[in-house]
């Protein structure tokens, strides 16, 4: 699918020179740059994941096939489900993950320039855990949105500069518990909508072009669930051009809505789940003019044994 996204400009030009008034020479104009971004969905590097990275000692292995499309981006996102600790083995079963620090290599070789770390996986390894992460990517140059070490910093975000433009990235989740904690920590953005609007406003003042992830929806359903259009609307009302979902772990549709567009579920990226189109995601293709997104695009992958490629040619 591909959405045309028109920029809002004047009707009119400058005035034009009187009569008796010489025409002022101009400089000639520069072009506005071109920026591509690239998103993918859900990412998570333990489990089945970790056992098949371990078996052929390829910690990049999952991003193998995929990685030159994101490393070609001017930016590249994914959603981590999974935060990274040196404490132990990353477990072979359940629900509470754990990515090997050496799965780095994945993301470092798909040339990931930012991701989000707020999702309901956010504190499996709990403080420990969620402040590694934050180290462990810090330490390789990829930014994190949507936690932080204190509030401050969550609510904060990222800004990323490409080709002089100036992209702010911010991260939400409907839940940071997974049933393992009493009460949240506010050092994970949740989804509150006056939270995002004082956030958007905040990092507009920072950035060109403004960019929320979205990780809320009932999982494997393939319609967006009324919270989720309730949040991702309000925030292209609040001023973000790109609103991108994930957390059902199968695909969800895209629309425009005003001057944004919306993908509200990107589905899996890298993921060793079995359940009927958990193994079909997409990745978007985001294309910017100055400071306007002109168009999107949406490209099929498919996960074999945990490993995702293309399902078409990409051009």
């Amino acid at each position: 699918m591909s959405f045309a996204v028109l920029a809002l400009t004047g009707c009119g030009g400058p005035p034009s020179a009187g009569k008796n008034e010489p025409a002022t020479k101009r400089a000639p104009e520069v072009p506005p740059p071109i920026n591509r971004l690239v998103f993918g969905g859900d990412v998570m590097l333990s489990r089945h994941v970790a056992k098949r990275m371990a078996a052929a000692k390829d910690p990049a292995l999952p991003f193998r096939r995929i990685a030159p499309f994101f490393k070609g981006a001017d930016l590249a996102f994914l959603n981590l489900e999974s935060p990274f600790s040196d404490k132990g083995p990353p477990p072979t079963t359940g629900m509470v993950f754990k990515a090997p620090p050496e799965a780095i290599e994945g993301l470092l070789l798909a040339g990931i320039d930012v991701v989000s770390t707020a999702n309901n996986h956010s504190r499996d390894q709990h403080e420990y855990g969620l402040l590694y992460t934050l180290d462990w990517l810090e330490k390789h140059r990829i930014a994190a949105v949507g936690s932080g070490r204190d509030d401050a910093a969550a609510r904060r975000g990222a800004v990323l500069t490409a080709n002089n433009v100036r992209f702010g990235f911010l991260a939400f989740t409907y839940d940071q518990r997974n049933g393992n904690h009493p009460s949240d920590d506010n050092r994970i953005n949740g989804l509150d909508i006056q939270r995002l609007r004082e956030d958007v406003a905040a990092i507009r003042q920072r950035s060109n072009i403004t960019i929320v992830s979205m990780h809320a929806g009932a999982e494997y359903a393939t319609t967006p669930h009324p919270t989720q259009q309730q949040f991702a609307r309000a925030a292209v009302e609040a001023g973000a051009s790109l609103v991108i979902g994930h957390h059902p772990h199968v695909v969800q549709p895209c629309e425009e809505y005003h001057t944004g567009v919306i993908c509200y579920s990107l589905g899996n990226l890298v993921f060793d789940q079995t359940i009927p189109g958990t193994n079909d995601g997409l990745v978007v293709e985001a294309e910017f003019k100055g400071f306007s997104l002109r168009k999107v695009r949406t490209h099929k992958v498919r996960i074999a044994d945990t490993i995702p490629d293309f399902v078409d040619k990409i051009p």
